[in-house]
């Protein structure tokens, strides 16, 4: 099957997701120099609570804050509860954060079961359009719309605001920032709560397309690092090219040969280890 707009168009809205997932977990690698494996397991969270939502109350816009919200919340508690205690003790906080991955994932077994879990899109966005001589489906043309403007929004924010400044300033040099005053602490506990709006939101907006079940945490996990790799630590611009690339190459590979897509992205990533171990737009140490 050739590749086509209809590949394109599920490549980019995978890479919505992808953004949305690997965002928050760039600038908090960047920033305090642990891989939070929690990350997964809060997309999981927005994703099954979106679908709890949405089945009971019929409203797909409350169902995606209230996935959000819920990541938001489990969130805080993991860092307000947890990694504050373990202020730069990286090694704990990575362990703290996959044994809450392991926690998540089984709650939700017992909750909602090991059946995948699948969303209905809006009426609006349901059914298919034709776009460039291929037929696509409409949800997914508008969650690219929508990552797009969320990709704007996040940049905007790390890029053109004083506090995005003191978050740039902590991913080069935390000692520095700390030494001029700066709440080295608020601005992690921020970044890190944004990151889980992020995931959450990118779970409830995925369950639509991919659906939700065991398992999802961490395969969405594993191709967050490696958009992170590949981007670079605390690169927002990063995150999105690095987004873009690793969800074409998947999709494109899967096209052709589907047993080899993951191995594909990860080769991508060891590739740019090699030529440029910083990442595309992350800086050398």
């Amino acid at each position: 099957m050739p590749v086509n707009t209809a590949s394109l168009v599920i490549g980019l809205s995978y890479a919505s997701l992808l953004f949305l997932v690997s965002v928050g977990l760039s600038v908090v690698f960047g920033l305090m120099r642990f891989v939070n494996l929690a990350t997964g397991s809060l997309y999981l969270i927005g994703g099954y609570i979106g679908w709890s939502v949405a089945r009971s109350t019929g409203n797909f816009l409350l169902a995606l804050v209230a996935g959000a919200l819920a990541a938001l919340v489990v969130g805080i508690l993991i860092e307000r509860g947890f990694l504050q205690r373990l202020h730069r003790k990286e090694l704990l906080q990575v362990c703290l954060t996959l044994g809450v991955a392991y926690i998540v994932q089984d709650v939700t077994r017992w909750i909602w079961g090991g059946d995948p879990l699948r969303l209905r899109p809006p009426e609006l966005l349901r059914g298919s359009m034709e776009l460039f001589g291929s037929v696509v489906p409409i949800y997914r043309v508008a969650l690219i719309g929508i990552g797009a403007v969320l990709a704007v929004l996040v940049w905007y924010l790390l890029e053109r605001t004083k506090w995005g400044a003191y978050v740039r300033a902590g991913v080069d040099d935390l000692e520095m920032v700390e030494c001029l005053g700066i709440n080295a602490r608020r601005i992690f506990a921020i970044v890190f709560s944004l990151g889980a709006l992020l995931c959450g939101l990118g779970g409830a907006l995925g369950t639509p397309v991919t659906g939700v079940a065991p398992g999802t945490d961490i395969q969405l996990q594993l191709m967050a690092l490696i958009v992170v790799v590949i981007g670079g630590l605390g690169s927002v611009t990063g995150a999105i090219i690095a987004s873009i690339v690793v969800a074409l190459v998947d999709t494109i590979v899967r096209t052709f040969w589907p047993e080899a897509s993951f191995f594909a992205v990860w080769a991508l990533a060891a590739l740019v280890l090699i030529v440029r171990p910083q990442g595309l737009l992350g800086r050398a140490a």
